[in-house]
């Protein structure tokens, strides 16, 4: 009976393709090319889509860094990140794109694409789904710096120093990395440095420069006491904090599984080392600063949270679900760690930017050498520690060198009367919250 029907079920299957004619019928190649084709597409949207989530980054970084941030400079902070992803996409787009994935002879820099000279009408638009992608990780890297300098900073030297991040200190060390993505070739990527998705490339260029930062500009008036004790600012709105934390890690399921440019079924294990890392960077957090303050501190565990994606974003596609809960975890601890050194050392972060991005950044960076699934060796580890001395001595001393420079000339920071009357009037004229009142008591 059952091979009965098989029979009539092949004479049916046959019919249309006998009407067809042998000069119609479907070939295995015209099928293998539609596939493609396909393929193709769903390439292009996954990126872009990706590309959107990473931007809805910006409003997450914006409102971290205004929540942990006094209501006086709320003005200014917003202004900042909009312009971060403004004049960051303009300097990216004429200069940055071709210094990080241009062709390279000497794997230090490129030196074609610029003002996205690659494309042209009729082409194949990889490039342009390509750059969509690669200018949000430009514009995240230049953010990072704004936590850091936050509530002193004058708003002319940030512009400055938002073009020259986007146009030339990210995409430089990018393209040691990365520049094998498109058409360049990195001398770091040939000796096989890990670093998938930008714990180094992204998070610790932003950390290092925000680091050089803070040290030009000095800490914020009345953050140290004249015997150098650290006496504590606190931000203006833990749930903006919040938001912005949570808005983060909705885009960081852009920013690291989008690194894969294909829609592919690796995303996947992407997506849960992401957020397995995340939940062990807040946990460990928390327990660290109640340990250490008494208390499970709010606004450490949010952090935490932000340490622990910033650790996994190297190792995200290369290491296993467990060892990306112990590489959170280890952020988690380190992070609060970090803000307590840094604050002893009397460098003032207002929003812990330099910690969770600079020092996690590295600390994701040789995590990915050490838990690395396909295995680990002194080479490795080696070569990744090479990236991460690398990333710190081009970010810190070319920054250092450029705020220095901004210092001496357009001025890095506002006069003490607008500092302590606040930005948002003294460099916009605005008052983010016109309405409030403050009532003595």
């Amino acid at each position: 009976m059952k091979k009965g029907m098989l029979f009539m079920t092949g004479i049916l299957l046959a019919i249309p393709l006998m009407a067809w004619g042998a000069e119609d019928a479907p070939t295995v190649a015209s099928n293998a090319e539609a596939i493609k084709e396909v393929q193709t597409h769903a390439d292009y949207v996954w990126t872009l889509v990706a590309a959107a989530l990473v931007f809805f980054m910006q409003p997450g970084f914006a409102l971290v860094e205004c929540g942990f941030t006094r209501a006086k400079n709320a003005a200014n902070i917003l202004m900042k990140n909009l312009m971060d992803f403004s004049m960051g996409s303009i300097f990216y787009w004429a200069i940055g794109f071709g210094l990080m994935f241009g062709v390279s002879q000497t794997g230090w820099f490129g030196t074609s694409g610029f003002f996205l000279s690659d494309f042209s009408p009729g082409e194949d638009p990889w490039v342009l789904a390509f750059w969509m992608f690669q200018v949000v990780f430009a514009a995240t890297a230049a953010t990072i710096v704004s936590g850091a300098m936050a509530e002193r900073t004058k708003f002319i030297g940030y512009l400055i120093y938002s073009a020259a991040i986007c146009g030339f200190i990210y995409p430089i060390f990018g393209s040691w990395a990365w520049g094998g993505l498109y058409h360049g070739s990195g001398w770091l990527e040939k000796l096989g440095f890990i670093d998938f998705a930008g714990s180094t490339v992204v998070h610790s260029i932003g950390g290092w420069t925000g680091l050089a930062g803070a040290i030009v500009l000095g800490p914020r008036i009345g953050k140290f006491s004249k015997e150098g004790k650290v006496k504590p600012i606190p931000g203006h709105s833990i749930p903006l904090a919040a938001l912005g934390v949570f808005i983060l890690w909705f885009g960081w399921f852009g920013f690291n599984p989008g690194s894969t440019t294909a829609a592919s079924k690796d995303i996947a294990m992407i997506f849960t080392n992401t957020n397995l890392a995340a939940v062990a960077g807040a946990i460990f957090a928390m327990i660290t600063a109640w340990i250490k303050f008494k208390k499970p501190d709010v606004g450490m565990s949010l952090n935490g949270a932000l340490a622990g994606l910033v650790a996994i974003t190297s190792p995200c596609a290369t290491v296993t679900p467990l060892s990306s809960v112990i590489i959170g975890a280890v952020a988690g601890i380190v992070v609060v760690l970090s803000v307590l050194f840094f604050d002893r050392i009397k460098v003032d972060d207002p929003v812990g930017a330099i910690s969770v991005h600079g020092t996690c950044g590295a600390w994701g960076t040789l995590a990915a050498g050490v838990f690395n699934i396909g295995g680990t060796s002194a080479k490795i580890i080696g070569v990744q520690i090479l990236g991460i001395c690398a990333a710190f001595i081009w970010a810190f001393g070319v920054s250092f060198i450029l705020f220095k420079l901004i210092d001496k000339t357009v001025g890095l920071r506002v006069s003490p009367e607008e500092e302590r009357e606040g930005l948002d009037f003294g460099e916009h004229g605005a008052n983010a919250y016109p309405d409030f009142q403050v009532i003595s008591r």
